[in-house]
Parts: structure tokens; sequence; C-alpha cells
């Protein structure tokens, strides 16, 4: 898997992508993260990227002309899966999107910044538009770091434990259960006896659940069920 950040900080990005799971799928060979800053592909001689929106609003808005290009660029070396775009009025960003994407072989995630990006590189260049919330952002670094933490993990060979992601909260629209470790005795406060008895079914019953009460009382909309 290949994905490309297109972005006006790349400084902000880089540790993040060099550190820990993402290092290592890396390293492996398994994923390729490349960061593009945006203002190499400006032609304006103070390597701008920005200007002032039409019609008065307030702030100011990515240009066509840089995002085009850098797009047009890695384009033309590959095929691109996806073209994602970090907005806070897009797609809500779950487990079961980073799912599919983890399927994926190129992507882009071009970083909004400012007031957004010139709404035509919207409507003609985007294939999908991604929110982590309900909330805004000085810009999309920290939703992609998020998209691409959440999308790598998942994929095959990147985390020693495979499992492990298969049992992640959300993976079955539920919450995980609890989980414990050494001691199992701390100031009095002890693991549930069903997890040291080694009898998997009745864990595995116990697992359920827990993830099922859990689900039911801090998110019952995962269950249907609304707001409790």
């Amino acid at each position: 898997m290949r994905i490309d950040i297109i972005t006006v900080l790349p400084e902000m990005l880089e540790g993040f992508v060099n550190t820990s799971i993402l290092a290592r799928a890396q390293k492996k060979g398994l994923v390729e993260i490349h960061l593009h800053n945006l203002r190499d592909y400006t032609k304006d001689k103070h390597r701008r990227v920005d200007d002032y929106p039409f019609g008065g609003f307030a702030g100011m808005v990515m240009q066509c002309q840089p995002i085009d290009d850098c797009i047009a660029a890695l384009r033309a070396e590959r095929d691109y899966d996806e073209i994602i775009f970090t907005s806070p009025d897009g797609e809500q960003f779950c487990q079961p999107v980073a799912n599919e994407l983890s399927m994926k072989e190129n992507i882009i995630i071009l970083c909004g910044h400012y007031k957004g990006v010139d709404y035509r590189i919207r409507e003609h260049l985007i294939t999908r538009e991604l929110s982590v919330g309900d909330y805004v952002l000085t810009g999309g670094e920290i939703a992609a770091a998020a998209i691409a933490d959440a999308v790598v993990r998942l994929v095959p060979g990147v985390l020693s434990d495979e499992q492990s992601a298969l049992s992640d909260s959300f993976q079955d629209n539920l919450l995980a259960a609890p989980v414990y470790t050494r001691p199992a005795d701390y100031k009095g406060w002890r693991v549930p006896d069903v997890l040291l008895s080694g009898h998997e079914a009745k864990i595995k019953e116990w697992e359920l659940q827990q993830s099922l009460e859990r689900t039911r009382r801090l998110r019952p909309d995962l269950l249907g069920e609304g707001e409790s």
C-alpha cells in the first residue's frame, strides 16, 4: 500500500509517519508513506498557495493550481484508488471505512487548511471526503495522521499479532471488552475469575457479554438503540 499526503505543513507529519507502527510498516516494505509540500507546486514566487475568497467571505482559500499540479504529478506515476480530502463536512471516518481503505493499493490524502480548498478541486479531483469528527481543526494534518494510522495497522503483516486488530472496538459494531494483565490481584483489585480459568468458551462468552454491556451503556447508537 502507498499513501501520499499533500500538506502545507509536512513538518507536522514527519515525526508521526516515521515512528512506531507506521515506521515499522514501512521498514517491512508493507507500506509507503510520502509527504508532499504543496508549496513546492505553486507558481507564486512567494510560494503562496492561498488567496482571498470571492464574495467577500472571511478567511483564506487554498488555490486550485498547486493542488491540481501536485495531484497531476502523482497520477502521472501511478493510478490511485482514492483521492481523499479531509474536511469537517465529509463522511464520518469510522472502523468500516478504515477496513475498506486498508484493502486499497494507492491513496492520496489532501489536508485541508485555512478556510478550505477552492470547491472546484472537490468537484473535479476528490473522490472521497472524510471527517474525523464534528469539530473544526486548524488544518487537516491531524485528520490525515488519524486516517493513515487506522488504515495502516490493518494491512496484513503490519501488526505482529493480527488477531489484535480484529478484536478492536468497532470491528463488530461493538466496543471492546475490558482487558487486564499481571498481577491478578493488585491492592485487592482482582481480575475477573473467568479470565484466570483457562476455559476458552467461557472467556469468549464473557468477552461478548462485556462488549454488549459496555456498548449499550456507552454507545447505544451502535446498537441502534439511540441515546439512553
